[in-house]
Formats: C-alpha cells, structure tokens, sequence
C-alpha cells in the first residue's frame, strides 16, 4: 500500500460522506458514499474482505480524495452526480441504460425539425420531457404532425432541392419548406404553435383550428373543413391524454430487485391510480460482493436521478434494511415527502414479490443468454483452430482492412476482437503515406509494416503492445503475401495469417495453393465475417471522416482570416461538416469569436462553392 494511502487512512473522518478512489493517472476509480467515511473505506484494504473485485480495486488505488457531508442522503446527492461526471469503471452500471425520451425542437435551424431523441447536447435545440414511455412520445409527435405539418425530414434547404415535393407533402403532412412552399416566417410561427403546445398551452390551438373549421365550413368548403374537424379531434385527444397522465403522476413505484454474482435485475413496476401503467426491466453489472440496499441505492441515482417523475411512494424488497438515505435523495428531487419502505403484508407486499420474481426471471434468462452466446463464440473458436490448424484458440484476432476511393486519401483500419467479441479500445486506423494510385496490397503492406513494427519496438500503447494469435487481412492472395513478407522482415514470433476475400467468402491460408471455402452455416466463418464487416464499416468511416476534413480545407483555402484554430472552432461548434455547410449567415456570424466580416465572406464562399 502506498504511504500517501496509508496516511490518509489514518486521518479519515468518522461522518458521512462521498470518497473518491483515482489511480496513478488521477483518473476516478470508484465513487462511494457513506455512514461513516472512516469505517467503509477502510473496510477496502481489510485482509478478510471477501468481496468480488475488492482486491483488485485497491491494488489500483494511488489516492483517496473524501467529501464530507451534513447527512447520508446529501452524500447520495453527491455520489450521483460524481458517478455521472467521471463514470468510474468499478461502479455499478445499468448495462443497458438508456436515456429517458425527449421531443427536441431544433430552434437553431432556418425551417426547425420536431423530432425524438435521448440526446441533450445541442446547441440551439429546445427539449420538452423527460417522458416516460418512448412508445407515447412518437405517437405524439405523430399527432403533432398531422396538426402542425411541420417537416418530418433534415431535408435539403430552398435553392437546393430539385423542386418536386416528397410524398409527405401530397398527404398533407408537410408543408414542403424545401422547395420554398412555405416561407420562413409564417413556419416559424407553425413552430411556436408547436412548442406552445409542449409547454403545456393546448387551448390556442385547439381555439384556432375549431375557428378555422367553422370558417371553411360557413364557406361550404367542407373538405377543408372535415381536416380542421379531424386535426381538432385528434389534439383534443392528446391534450386530454397529457393532463390524465399529469394527474395520475405519483401513486406508487414498486421495485423488484434479484442479484447474482457480479450481476444484478430491477423490475420497477409504476401503478398509477392503482393501475400498473407499465413495466422497465434493467440489467445491473459490476456489482460483485455488494448487498441488496448497495445495488439498490446505485440504481435509484441512476433511474430517478432523470426520471420524468418521482411518486410519492416506493415500495421496494424487505432486503433493504436502511431505506433513509434513498427516501431522503427521492423527497430531495420530487420537492415534497417520498415515503420508501418494504412492506411486510398485503396487497403492497404481493407487488413487491412480484417485481422481484420478475426479477429473478430477468436475471435467470439473461444468464442463460450469456451461455448460449458464450457457447456459440467458444464453438467459432474451436472451429478456426480446427480449419486453420492452429496451436491455440485464436483468442485475439486483428483483421486490417484497406479504404481507398479513387485513390483519395488512402486509410486503413485495425479491429479486435477478443474472446469472440469486439474490444473498440483497441482498434486503431492508419493513414496510409507515399502511395501512389489504387495499390491495395501496398498500402496492406505498409499497414501491417507500422503495427507490427510497434510490437517489434514494444510501444507502450495498449493495444499495440500485445501479440494477437490471429491476423486476418481483407482481400486475397495479394494481401496475404504482402503481409507474410512484411512479418518476416520484422523477424517476429509466428503469427497465423489469413484472407478473407469478399466475394466468395473464401478463406487463403499460407502453403494452401487453393482456398478453404467454409460452409455458410459455419460459426467459425461467421465469426470471420463479423470480424471483417467490422473493419471495413471502421475504415469507411475514418475514411469519410478525412475526406469532410478535407472539403473544410479547399472551402477554406484563400479565405483571409480563418486558420486552423477557427476551422476547429466551427467543427465544434456546427457538429459537423455537413452541418457547417448547411449553414445560414445568420447562424454563421452566431459563432463566438467569429467577426461578422468574416462570417459573411465564409457564407459568400460556401453559396458559390456548395456542399461538397
């Protein structure tokens, strides 16, 4: 143990609070919060703790950083949004947590899209929710739609449309923005209409379209009319169903918990007046020796910490012993008193059994998942080591794949897969130098050259440092020897070389004058296949990457006044390039630190270049 650890130790506070464990890096690697600071760190370096994962986190441990706190609620507070700031790798995750639903209005755009996400990271954006049921929020923006007509689509700007509309505006659910049907004004106020609604004003619209209804039909045109009628029925429909859901906010959440070795399920179950409205399953990991109440206050931060809403009572297994800490971090976030307990009998203890054997369900078939696709990756295994006669299970295996479009900046990507399973850490991408034309198996061998050269020079990178057991190179018998010869030259251990061409799926290995060809079914081709696909999606997308890079350099070429520091400027700020060449002037002289000068030479430069 270190002796800056050993001192902190000694000096810890007996209250609550928040410690923070960091490595030799400074990086955070676990978050916990506490009764007693004091008592629970140090429990981490007792010789008798039995805790799965406890050794080899405080093997790791250079540092301890402690926030203390006035009460143990307050410390949950602050454990939740540390675990969100840094994500430490030994806490608790939801495996597969997903951001609750929002209906985002992109206000920042010349005609604003109305569109799903679970991302809240744009700029210019309005964002109405949280909601709780995905399902619900498309079926509003649906009905939104057909009222508003807003555009469904990113759809390209007027002047650079061919002109003809697309079918969403012949069924009268678009008002064609991209061909100039509608000018920027009057959709703008389409747009207020909708974010008023999402505000929660559903009177206005529903008093404009009963006028407009009234008009057309005192007119006699009824067509016009019956869609007034039609669009009023269906907004009255969901402002009615928005304020019932409003009103039922807040009768009970029951929370099902099954933990199993370095996993855990939650079922949580919300009854809103008396009715289960609906049912959220969630897969827990990394929570190896921890009891009920810890795996259950790390998920009640996770899913109530952006939850839509919190009721006024929990319900939760009688596992729990101490429900203090997670009622005071709920009341904190609903603004009045959350009750939590674990009822002893009754109806609510009927639920709560209910939620856990639901639980215990969702944990037994997600075990039994994990074997059957352990299963599958162990038999592909074997069966490459079989077909390819090699000394061991291919345990690592790279796969290099060339990206070259009309001989335009050549890259080349690296993919692993360890165990069967890819591990993205480690994949790497090349851009391949000093080739001339469409040479793929040179810029194969330059590529293998570099990474095995790095092995050869024991770079400290984590993924180069490390000998796979089996290459696989992208193409046929051109790339196979290039690569071979380049491995020989740099003297290195054997390594099993492979191609894989594309066409025929066949398979060339080294001293074989014809091909192996694996039967389709075969899990081993599979798992090549996979291997493969993955490599190339990789190389495409660095290579689209460089070539956006370099559109932003040809428009920018010339240009006084914008240089690297400005161009990495308007990437970040527009997102994209694709975006940056959508972009208005008004947006353009919007950037900060840009000079309205400048922002207009920039939008002169990109109307008469276009996108690219």
């Amino acid at each position: 143990m270190r002796e800056n650890v050993e001192e902190k130790l000694r000096s810890l506070p007996r209250g609550p609070g928040v410690y923070l464990f960091r490595d030799e890096g400074g990086d955070v690697l676990y978050v916990g919060k506490a009764k007693s600071l004091r008592s629970r760190v140090r429990s981490y370096f007792q010789r008798g703790d039995s805790r799965v994962g406890t050794a080899q986190l405080a093997e790791r441990i250079a540092d301890i950083e402690v926030i203390v706190t006035r009460t143990e609620a307050e410390a949950l507070h602050l454990e939740q949004n540390l675990v969100k700031r840094h994500r430490p790798p030994f806490n608790i995750r939801l495996r597969d947590d997903k951001s609750f639903p929002y209906i985002a209005v992109t206000l920042a755009d010349e005609y604003p899209r109305v569109m799903f996400t679970r991302e809240r990271h744009r700029r210019g954006t309005a964002y109405f929710g949280p909601y709780a049921n995905a399902k619900k929020v498309r079926e509003t923006l649906d009905v939104l739609n057909r009222v508003f007509r807003f555009r469904p689509c990113e759809g390209p700007r007027p002047g650079r449309h061919s002109g003809i509309p697309c079918l969403d505006f012949h069924i009268d659910r678009c008002l064609a923005p991209c061909i100039g049907a509608i000018t920027q004004t009057d959709y703008a106020e389409i747009i207020d209409g909708v974010t008023s609604f999402l505000s929660g004003d559903t009177e206005t619209i529903q008093r404009e379209l009963e006028e407009r209804m009234r008009d057309a039909a005192s007119s006699e045109r009824f067509e016009e009319a019956a869609r007034y009628r039609n669009r009023l029925s269906s907004i009255r429909h969901l402002a009615e169903r928005q304020a019932s859901d409003k009103r039922a906010v807040g009768t009970v959440d029951v929370i099902g918990l099954a933990v199993e070795a370095d996993r855990a399920a939650v079922q949580v179950f919300p009854l809103r007046d008396g009715k289960m409205i609906d049912r959220y399953a969630f897969h827990l990991e990394n929570v190896a020796g921890d009891d009920a109440q810890t795996v259950l206050e790390a998920f009640v931060i996770e899913y109530y910490g952006s939850a839509p809403s919190t009721p006024p009572e929990v319900l939760v297994p009688t596992a729990v012993a101490d429900t203090s800490a997670i009622a005071g971090f709920l009341t904190a976030r609903r603004g009045s008193r959350v009750e939590v307990r674990a009822p002893l009998r009754g109806e609510k203890r009927r639920l709560v059994e209910l939620a856990v054997d639901n639980a215990r369900l969702a944990l037994e078939s997600d075990s039994a998942q994990r074997a059957a696709t352990r299963q599958r990756r162990v038999a592909a295994l074997e069966e490459l080591r079989e077909v390819l006669n090699l000394e061991s299970l291919p345990l690592r295996i790279e796969c290099f794949d060339i990206s070259n479009i009309q001989s335009e900046s050549i890259v080349a990507s690296m993919v692993v897969f360890v165990d069967g399973r890819p591990k993205n850490a480690h994949y790497r991408t090349f851009s391949i130098r000093g080739l001339d034309g469409q040479d793929d198996v040179g810029a194969m061998r330059e590529v293998i050259g570099r990474r095995f050269a790095r092995l050869r020079d024991r770079e400290s990178d984590e993924s180069f440092s490390q000998m796979p057991n089996l290459v696989v190179v992208d193409g046929g018998k051109g790339q196979l020897t290039a690569a071979l010869a380049v491995m020989e030259e740099l003297d290195l251990p054997r390594v099993a070389v492979i191609a894989l061409a594309k066409r025929e799926e066949e398979v060339f290995v080294p001293g074989l004058p014809v091909a192996i060809g694996l039967d389709r079914s075969s899990p081993a081709l599979q798992l090549l296949q996979r291997v493969r696909d993955e490599a190339h999606r990789v190389a495409l997308r660095f290579h689209r990457r460089k070539r956006g890079v370099r559109s932003m350099r040809t428009i920018f070429d010339g240009l006084p006044g914008v240089g690297p520091v400005r161009r990495r400027a308007l990437l970040r700020h527009f997102g994209s390039v694709e975006r940056f060449l959508e972009a208005s002037q008004e947006e353009l002289e919007g950037v900060p630190g840009l000079p309205q000068k400048t922002a207009r030479a920039l939008y002169a430069q990109l109307h008469k270049a276009g996108p690219s």
